[in-house]
C-alpha cells in the first residue's frame, strides 16, 4: 500500500520582516494570570490573556499604544497568531511566538483562532492517533484554521487539506484549552 503525503507550505513560510529585535519585556500581569491558571477581562469585556490572529496583511508592532511610538517589528502575513496581554483603549498589547512583545491597533487583529506550525516539519494525520496516517506534511510557520481541540490532539485546516496535529507542534493556544 503506497501513501500520497502533500507538502504544504515551503513557499509560505516566510512569515516576518523585523526592523529591530525586540527584547523581552519584564513579566505582565496577565504572564502571571495565566501562569496560575486564571483569566481577566480587560477593558473590551474580552478574556485577558487571549489568542487572536492579524486581520491585515502588513501590520505594524509598536513599542507603545499610539501612533506616535516607534515600529519595532512590520508583521507581513495575515492570519498570524497572536497573544493578547493588555488593552489600552484601542490598543492591544500583545506577544508573538517568538515572545517579543509590543502594541498593535484592534482594527488589526481578528478573533479568529489561527494556529502556526512550530519549529519543524509535521505530519497532519487523519485521525488523532500517533499511529495514523499521514495527509499532508507541514512546513514550519504554515497557518492553520483552528477548527478543535481536545486532550492532545487538535483538528486543523492548510488550504483544502484537514486533519490532526498535536497541539505541542502548534503555536496559538494554551495548554489544556479547549476548542469547540
Amino acid at each position: 500500500m503506497s501513501v500520497s503525503i502533500k507538502l504544504l507550505g515551503a513557499a509560505s513560510a516566510l512569515f516576518m520582516l523585523a526592523a529591530l529585535s525586540a527584547p523581552l519585556s519584564a513579566q505582565t500581569a496577565a504572564d502571571k494570570q495565566a501562569k496560575a491558571g486564571e483569566e481577566s477581562l480587560g477593558a473590551s469585556g474580552l478574556a485577558l490573556p487571549r489568542f487572536v490572529s492579524l486581520r491585515a496583511p502588513k501590520v505594524n508592532l509598536r513599542t507603545g499604544p499610539g501612533v506616535r511610538y516607534p515600529i519595532e517589528w512590520v508583521y507581513n502575513r495575515a492570519g498570524l497568531p497572536l497573544e493578547v496581554l493588555d488593552e489600552f483603549e484601542t490598543w492591544r498589547q500583545v506577544r508573538d511566538w517568538e515572545g517579543s512583545v509590543g502594541w498593535v491597533h484592534q482594527s488589526m487583529l481578528s478573533g479568529e483562532r489561527k494556529v502556526m506550525v512550530r519549529d519543524k516539519q509535521r505530519l497532519l494525520r487523519n485521525k488523532p492517533d500517533p499511529a495514523a496516517a499521514g495527509v499532508a506534511l507541514l512546513a514550519p510557520g504554515v497557518i492553520a484554521n483552528l477548527e478543535r481541540c481536545a486532550d492532545v490532539w487538535c483538528f486543523i485546516e492548510v488550504q483544502d487539506t484537514s486533519g490532526w496535529v498535536r497541539r505541542i507542534d502548534v503555536y496559538g493556544l494554551y495548554p489544556g484549552e479547549s476548542i469547540r
